[in-house]
């Protein structure tokens, strides 16, 4: 059975989104984020474990969303995600074995083997989705972060208890 992480990182573009940029006539920006991938969130949140972002993006859009969903920890234009990551860690004194990870291509590939568990979703870059131990049955932009939390609650033996809370009037 494996550990809760301590720390969950995660991918935006093509994780969170299917990884397109839409630009309207007038230059207006575009992204399509799944609902679905809320739930990840807050059973995140229910077990406190942090989530982190990061993103090779800086957008006002990922900003709103972001917003939306309460996010605290949030690093956008991020370049080299191993040192992002390792700071956050080392400022808390935790282990990056101790985390986990959700990314899809170039500028992940680095974080995803270093981390105790990596995930990438289903339409993945073929080499990302060789290096990772767990590789979402969906789509970036589809629900592929609600995925990579729920197999990381199955595999901790956490499932049952974080979905019974819902199921459990307040």
């Amino acid at each position: 059975m494996m550990k809760l992480p301590k720390v969950v990182f995660t991918d935006i573009d093509g994780v969170w989104t299917d990884g397109g940029m839409y630009y309207d006539q007038t230059g207006n920006e575009w992204k399509k984020f799944n609902t679905r991938d809320s739930a990840g969130v807050l059973f995140l949140n229910h077990l406190n474990i942090p989530l982190v972002v990061l993103t090779g993006e800086d957008t006002q859009i990922m900003k709103n969303r972001a917003a939306k969903l309460k996010l605290e920890h949030v690093y956008h234009g991020v370049k080299n995600k191993v040192e992002v990551a390792e700071q956050f860690c080392n400022e808390r004194g935790i282990e990056l074995e101790d985390t986990a990870f959700i990314g899809d291509d170039l500028l992940d590939l680095a974080l995803l083997t270093k981390v105790g568990f990596s995930a990438c979703p289903a339409d993945a870059a073929v080499y990302t989705k060789t290096v990772v131990d767990f590789v979402t049955p969906a789509n970036g932009g589809a629900g592929a972060f609600r995925d990579f939390v729920e197999e990381i609650l199955r595999l901790s033996g956490t499932s049952e208890y974080v979905i019974n809370q819902w199921l459990s009037p307040k």
